[in-house]
């Protein structure tokens, strides 16, 4: 059969009460990105000719985040129906399938968005809806069968008999729709029932009037269709996606060590042979080279890590931060927006911001960059194979020449030539005597 043209139509207008959240609810992240941003994903994936997302009147937040897609607004919240009825303008005269999914679903994924097309495909039919079933369905619409397994009506949880409620058959939402008759059915749709809502689930009963099956597209895995309406929702989808992130990373030749206690954000890139240890995450905009091994408890971000880097444990990258091959970083050592170049040591408690750092460079324990005047950041230039001592202040802007010495204890705000010594420090001043007369007077009562 010739594949019919396609458009999606994603619903994310709803209130989302039970978040108790000023930001619209697909706007909520999963893995460091908003949820609608993963099912548009997916639904790109399907090449539609058009995907329009319905928002709420006032999610601009999600019309910014879905570009270059179109928006359309639902001005009430109406029902589902009503939602899709506001996209109507923008697919006038589309004779293709329509696939109308929600926003708060975002583990959907293309394969499955497939086969519910496919399954619309067959002779005489005029929707597919996706099913799953429940051993203990939860509030979730009932889908009522015909004998020939064609389906009868869906029946809201809130409006279902008890003995509709026994079915273990439940909607989940996503339908696939002959988009010529789109149009004329939504028109159809009443809505005399609990919440006094115009329901998209009372299509198929208005399809099978107009001479159109409705079929079932069964879905094996009820996981895909998770969806969000509470933090607690937030909270498992969250773990369900971490968990193919990290099937992901391991399957990519990546070692972890405690995979449940790895976070990693939608965008993380791990190389073959990365070993990561327990209680490591990722924000976004990290790229791992092969070879690196991240010890436990790092929290990386923004940072791009190239091959044979030793990283931690206890340690933070922030965005802007390049590590060049071979580097090590070791507990309690926090850069931002630095270059450590080739073999760069920066083993314990250290600071480095803003800065350039030379090949064969240690940056030794205590040593920081001071970076900010109040007002502005400033950069710190490092040669190659410099000694940068314990305890060490560079104030920037300053320059540390190729094969430089700086003391331990020194701060330092002026340039230091190429292998020189940079000490600063004050004369110890020594009082004879004094510390066991200090001893003597503190004992006497």
């Amino acid at each position: 059969m010739k594949k019919r043209p396609l458009a999606c139509v994603i619903l994310t207008a709803g209130v989302g009460k039970r978040m108790k959240s000023a930001t619209p609810k697909v706007m909520h992240e999963i893995a460091g990105q908003p949820m609608i941003r993963w099912l548009l994903q997916s639904v790109e994936e399907l090449s539609p000719e058009k995907i329009i997302v319905v928002t709420a009147p006032d999610a601009i937040s999600v019309a910014q985040t879905v570009k270059p897609h179109l928006t359309v607004v639902q001005q009430k919240a109406l029902g589902t129906a009503d939602a899709v009825k506001a996209a109507l303008p923008l697919i006038e005269g589309f004779t293709g399938d329509v696939l109308v999914l929600l926003g708060d679903m975002p583990l959907l994924s293309a394969a499955m968005m497939q086969s519910l097309i496919e399954t619309r495909d067959q002779a005489d039919t005029g929707i597919a809806v996706l099913g799953v079933e429940y051993k203990s369905p939860p509030a979730f619409g009932r889908l009522v069968l015909n004998p020939d397994k064609t389906l009868n009506r869906i029946v809201e949880d809130k409006d279902a008999s008890a003995e509709e409620r026994q079915i273990k058959l439940c909607n989940t939402g996503a339908f696939c729709i002959d988009g010529a008759k789109l149009a004329g059915w939504l028109a159809k749709i009443e809505n005399t029932n609990a919440q006094n809502e115009f329901y998209i689930t009372d299509l198929p009963a208005i399809a099978a009037r107009d001479g159109s099956k409705t079929r079932v597209c069964l879905l094996g895995d009820a996981e895909e269709v998770l969806g969000v309406n509470s933090r607690a929702d937030l909270a498992i989808v969250e773990l369900a996606m971490q968990k193919r992130l990290r099937k992901r990373a391991m399957e990519n030749g990546a070692t972890l060590h405690d995979p449940d206690t790895v976070f990693f954000a939608w965008d993380t890139k791990i190389g073959r042979d990365v070993v990561i240890g327990p209680n490591v995450v990722f924000g976004p905009g990290v790229i791992i080279a092969d070879g690196v091994t991240i010890l436990a408890f790092c929290h990386i971000e923004g940072a791009r890590i190239d091959t044979g880097c030793t990283i931690g444990p206890f340690a933070r990258l922030r965005p802007g931060t390049h590590l060049w091959p071979k580097v090590k970083i070791g507990n309690f050592v926090e850069i931002k927006n630095a270059n450590l170049h080739e073999g760069v040591k920066a083993n314990h408690l250290a600071y480095i911001g803003d800065a350039d750092i030379g090949a064969g460079t240690n940056f030794s324990c205590g040593a920081i960059t001071v970076n900010y005047d109040g007002f502005d950041k400033h950069r710190t230039i490092i040669g190659e194979n410099t000694m940068i001592g314990s305890n060490v202040s560079l104030v920037a802007p300053v320059t540390i020449g190729h094969g430089a010495f700086i003391a331990a204890g020194s701060t330092i705000t002026r340039d230091v030539a190429p292998d020189a010594l940079a000490v600063e420090r004050a004369d110890v001043k020594q009082i004879e005597g004094w510390a066991s007369s200090y001893r003597k007077k503190k004992s006497v009562k």
